[in-house]
């Protein structure tokens, strides 16, 4: 098989390893069961490998433990694990190469290898709860789901953690009306008692007057999506009043927003001082739309429109 360009990952001990642990969360937890019932840490609903010549690909739930902690990085360095390719969108299978050699890891082993101070954000993949309720201990935690229906049943089966819903906030069009738009994300919200939303970052930008929408519903707002890897984007959200995003270039894009704050705006009030941190605090109050000055509006105005196409 000839070797293109690999397409980057990043697995959880990695991440944490480069975030403020006073202000973080990982996204990206998704929890898959494997076939004998183990919660396991893996994003795709595939996983693939290439043997004797040939790529070949697998449901992660059609596999046992062992086989599937036989892909990629081992625990034991004497060992070789499978090579680990990936699927993308548009059908090229690249190799996935791991940004260090921490292998694939359970549900439980994240929980208890990760500091305690480091949220995670659990994507419902299946019933994956106990694990959660049994391990995570003090650990901030939020679970999270596309899936209407799912995400207001976890929040009628449990009452310790919060529960957001999931949105592409009417980028994509779905068959179920409750996935298409924030306004539709608000009313399921608010029906169900569900305490935020996570939109993918466009919907944001392109219906702005949401965010308020959201937040006189006493919501958090957070968002994903390859514009949280835009530094100007995730300052605009922050001005915006939006809570936290979700960012594949933690450390980078932690930075770069930094300094913008530093830039853009003066000294922020001591009642002020957190707001702009990448990150997640289930305890702190929903914000409101903050009053723009003419130099963050000026700020805003010097962005290029190709930021929400």
């Amino acid at each position: 098989m000839a070797q293109p360009k690999a397409v980057r990952a990043a697995v959880v001990p990695d991440i944490a390893a480069q975030l403020d642990l006073a202000s973080a969360c990982i996204d990206g937890t998704c929890v898959r069961v494997t076939k004998d019932g183990c919660p396991v840490v893996f994003h795709d609903n595939f996983i693939f490998t290439e043997q004797d010549g040939k790529i070949c690909g697998k449901r992660v739930t059609d596999l046992p433990l062992v086989e599937f902690l036989s892909y990629g990085p081992q625990k034991d360095q004497d060992k070789v694990g499978r090579p680990l390719l990936r699927k993308l969108k548009d059908g090229r299978i690249l190799r996935w190469d791991m940004r260090s050699d921490e292998p694939l890891c359970t549900l439980r082993e994240a929980f208890e290898g990760v500091d305690t101070r480091v949220g995670f954000n659990v994507e419902l993949k299946f019933d994956d709860d106990l694990v959660v309720f049994e391990h995570a201990k003090d650990r901030p935690v939020i679970f999270s789901s596309f899936q209407p229906d799912a995400a207001q049943l976890m929040r009628r089966l449990q009452d310790q953690y919060p529960v957001y819903f999931l949105t592409v906030g009417g980028t994509q069009l779905h068959a179920d009306a409750r996935r298409n738009s924030l306004e539709e994300a608000v009313r399921l919200c608010r029906a169900g008692g569900l305490q935020g939303i996570v939109s993918e970052a466009r919907a944001v930008f392109r219906h702005p007057s949401a965010v308020a929408r959201v937040k006189e519903s006493d919501l958090s707002l957070l968002t994903y999506g390859q514009l949280n890897n835009v530094p100007e984007a995730v300052y605009m959200q922050h001005l915006m009043g939006v809570d936290g995003v979700i960012v594949d270039l933690v450390q980078e894009i932690a930075e770069a927003v930094s300094e913008f704050a530093a830039v853009v705006a003066p000294e922020p009030s001591p009642e002020e001082g957190q707001a702009g941190r990448l990150g997640l605090d289930r305890a702190a109050p929903a914000k409101k739309t903050p009053n723009f000055s003419q130099r963050e509006i000026s700020f805003l105005l010097r962005l290029i429109p190709e930021l929400v196409q």
